[in-house]
């Protein structure tokens, strides 16, 4: 299915035109419920992994203090459907039991998975093709794989990520079955298997990446006061928010774009191997819109909503979530994509 972003609430350049040339492509991943196999762009699918090639695994400390109830990666499946379940009975009947004897039992039971010291073998995240989803590469390169440790690590709170790239063509036998995880910190750090539906926007960037002179122009209330009232009036004492949450950057999975800053102010972003700033690769998203976004809901999921599991909130299709309810941004050097990537939490 493909969906569709709806135009923005008004062309934001025919009131600032100085934006014009500040304008990048984005790619919107919409990432939804599905079956993925090795040879589709996927978040939580299995990967076109090389059957030769070592599964990379986490060898730092892990803090158990932090996670004093643990699961592996099959009991957040079945908490999950349990989950599921419970709501779906809740909806038929109100005055249904939130949880039956056998959920119960089940959440006890899982609820004692012991702690595990070794070496984490890391999770499969996400898998972009080029032929799918744009995005920089390297230059014999055609595939994008992004695993995780599913453990907060001390720099950022949040699952550590390993990115791959590759020639899809030289794999000729792939990994049948990579080792799991014996457990995870979070559940919302099992990412549920979903497939891609990438549409391009435009985006321009968060003000406070804006020079003065053009926050100076988005402050100026006699710009905005030209468009339809109906659309301004909500914003009229904070016309930056009409900015900020329509149209600069889009929420949700994708590619590419300006980094969605919040609740930081924009730092800079070295490669720490050559020094080049760098620049949005991938952003793993808590959701895929929120109360302030409502305008990027694609067309297609107001009038057909895409079905959820019961209990799962609007918009949360890979059940992922990062701490705060934010976004884990991934950028990547632009003239060595091979080189260290820059993990921020946004």
């Amino acid at each position: 299915m493909s969906f569709t972003t709806p135009p923005r609430p008004l062309d934001v350049t025919a009131l600032f035109p100085q934006l014009a040339p500040l304008a990048r492509t984005a790619t919107r991943l919409h990432p939804r419920p599905g079956a993925p196999t090795v040879h589709d762009s996927s978040v939580g699918g299995p990967l076109l992994w090389p059957a030769d090639e070592p599964w990379p695994y986490c060898d730092e400390p892990h803090d158990r203090h932090a996670a004093p109830v643990v699961h592996s990666p099959d009991d957040v499946r079945i908490l999950r459907h349990d989950r599921a379940a419970a709501a779906e009975r809740r909806r038929l009947d109100p005055e249904a039991p939130q949880w039956t004897p056998e959920e119960r039992a089940t959440w006890e039971r899982l609820s004692d998975r012991p702690w595990f010291d070794g070496p984490i073998p890391l999770l499969p995240v996400a898998q972009l093709y080029a032929r799918d989803i744009p995005f920089p590469c390297l230059p014999d390169a055609d595939l994008l794989q992004v695993l995780w440790c599913p453990f907060d690590h001390a720099q950022h709170a949040s699952p550590r990520t390993a990115i791959f790239w590759r020639s899809s063509t030289t794999v000729t036998e792939v990994l049948d079955a990579p080792p799991e995880p014996p457990i995870v910190q979070r559940d919302c750090y099992l990412p549920e298997p979903c497939l891609f539906s990438p549409e391009q926007v435009t985006e321009y960037p968060n003000p406070s990446e804006l020079d003065r002179e053009h926050q100076d122009q988005l402050d100026d209330m006699s710009r905005w006061e030209t468009i339809d009232p109906a659309r301004y009036n909500t914003y009229a004492y904070d016309p930056g928010e009409l900015y900020l949450n329509n149209l600069s950057t889009a929420p949700g999975w994708k590619t590419g774009g300006w980094t969605r800053w919040s609740p930081t102010d924009p730092i800079p972003r070295p490669c720490p191997e050559c020094g080049t700033e760098e620049v949005p690769l991938l952003t793993i998203a808590s959701t895929e819109w929120d109360g302030g976004s409502e305008t990027w809901i694609p067309e297609e999921e107001r009038t057909n909503p895409t079905p959820l599991p019961l209990g799962t909130q609007a918009g949360d299709f890979t059940e992922i979530g990062i701490v705060g309810d934010n976004n884990l941004q991934l950028h990547a050097c632009p003239a060595d994509p091979s080189h260290p990537h820059i993990e921020l939490i946004q």
